[in-house]
């Protein structure tokens, strides 16, 4: 059997950033496997921002209930085990490695056909969808790695479909403007699924209602059949009452930070719901055991705080939808007097619109790189940085440890050594807080 390590290899082999949009040979390489992803029904989630977060709480609650679950969500921060999730669990190292080994000669058999061979994310995706068979689960739980439509994972024909909210990025694979990327976010809706939104502007709320339509699909739209009523700050996290389709469900901790978190679970209960048959009749679940599933949640990068005195927080704003939430909690619930933000961000995304957000809250910024050959360049980013926050507000480390470093120092300095309300951000990429959280969490 292969080793942990040679499965590791042999997938980042295949190019761990290659994009290649080729619905058929995942199809061709389900087929000769004998089409595992059939084995279980499945919720698929899809959207902008927001889809681990809700993919975790809608496992959560699943268990809660007594499911085997099987979670898949992209990209990892440490290690691809936390890919595919078995009961709430990342994969062990010697079932992944297994699972590769009864792939591995079929994907070269698929390759051998075609001109360009399956990339790093097919094969993940095809190895989640044998482990989920295999264990076997009572559902998965599946985030799109791009999209939706030409997405690896849209062979999975899900029953419910969860769309979190829509907004610009990836512009370059899915279109310049809000509706082209809904209608390709929409291509998850099959026939007679339920789909479940949040809130959406007109213009990405149009394909999907037309693709709905045209599948015979069932809608849940949130402020209609569900939502947030009310949310306050707790110990750790916030105390909900959520609108789900079955009635109200109150007394709700959730240990996750913010508004948008806030509306994930509402996403998250009412896809529960729909998958156990709440809703009709005026059946509701049984609230403890949402109020235990939503307690258990944790969302690694989002908000994640992984140091004390000064306070350094780690979250995956990639986007400025993202950062415009991300903003919004820091204001409403850290409440830091004096933030000092490390960025390091891709070179592909709207990084002045990132910043922008970002500029009112921190006082100071350290820009540096990530590890991702596609990450900016540290000198570019700072001029861009300058431009908006000021020369004499931005500094230059040229690798993250260097970074951090110097974030904690000025985050001291500039508070005379006193650190309440004092905290140090690191944002601008999931490639970002990985690099980061290895080394904090150490």
């Amino acid at each position: 059997m292969s080793t942990y390590e040679e499965v590791e290899a042999a997938l980042n082999g295949r190019g761990f950033t290659r994009m290649a949009f080729d619905m058929q040979k995942i199809r061709d390489l389900m087929d000769v496997l004998g089409s595992p992803q059939r084995a279980y029904p499945a919720i698929h989630l899809t959207g902008t921002n927001g889809k681990t977060s809700t993919a975790r709480m809608i496992d959560a609650v699943l268990r809660a209930h007594g499911l085997h679950t099987g979670r898949y969500t992209s990209p990892h921060l440490e290690t691809v085990r936390e890919r595919i999730s078995l009961d709430g669990e990342p994969i062990s190292e010697e079932r992944l490695a297994a699972t590769y080994d009864e792939i591995s000669p079929l994907s070269d058999l698929i390759d051998a056909r075609n001109s360009e061979p399956l990339t790093y994310f097919d094969m993940t995706t095809a190895m989640a969808y044998a482990a989920f068979a295999d264990a076997p689960v009572d559902i998965a739980v599946v985030e799109v790695g791009l999209g939706g439509e030409e997405d690896a994972t849209n062979v999975i024909d899900a029953g419910i479909c969860v769309m979190t909210p829509i907004g610009l990025d990836h512009t370059e694979w899915l279109g310049d403007t809000i509706e082209d990327i809904a209608w390709a976010k929409a291509g998850i809706i099959h026939k007679g699924a339920t789909v479940i939104t949040a809130l959406q502007t007109e213009e990405a709320m149009r394909p999907i209602l037309e693709r709905t339509a045209e599948m015979g699909a069932t809608l849940a739209r949130e402020g209609r059949e569900f939502g947030v009523i009310e949310r306050t700050q707790a110990v750790g996290g916030q105390l909900l009452t959520l609108q789900g389709l079955g009635g109200v469900y109150d007394e709700i901790f959730l240990p996750l930070f913010g508004a948008h978190q806030a509306q994930n679970a509402a996403l998250a209960l009412a896809a529960v719901e729909a998958f156990l048959g709440a809703g009709k009749g005026g059946k509701q679940l049984e609230i403890e055991l949402v109020r235990e599933g939503f307690a258990q949640v944790d969302s690694p990068g989002r908000l994640e705080r992984v140091r004390s005195a000064p306070a350094i927080l780690l979250d995956g704003a990639h986007n400025p939808h993202g950062m415009a939430a991300t903003v919004t909690a820091l204001e409403e619930e850290f409440a830091f007097r004096h933030l000092v933000a490390v960025v390091a961000v891709l070179a592909d995304k709207d990084v002045s619109g990132l910043l922008d957000l970002l500029e009112p809250v921190a006082a100071r910024i350290v820009v540096t790189q990530n590890s991702s050959p596609r990450s900016m360049p540290v000198d570019e980013l700072a001029q861009i940085a300058s431009d908006i926050f000021g020369e004499d507000r931005v500094t230059v480390a040229q690798n993250m440890p260097d970074a951090i470093e110097e974030a904690v120092v000025l985050a001291e300095e500039d508070t005379s050594g006193e650190l309440s309300g004092v905290g140090v951000l690191v944002t601008g990429s999931v490639v970002t807080v990985a690099d980061a959280r290895k080394l904090l969490k150490r």
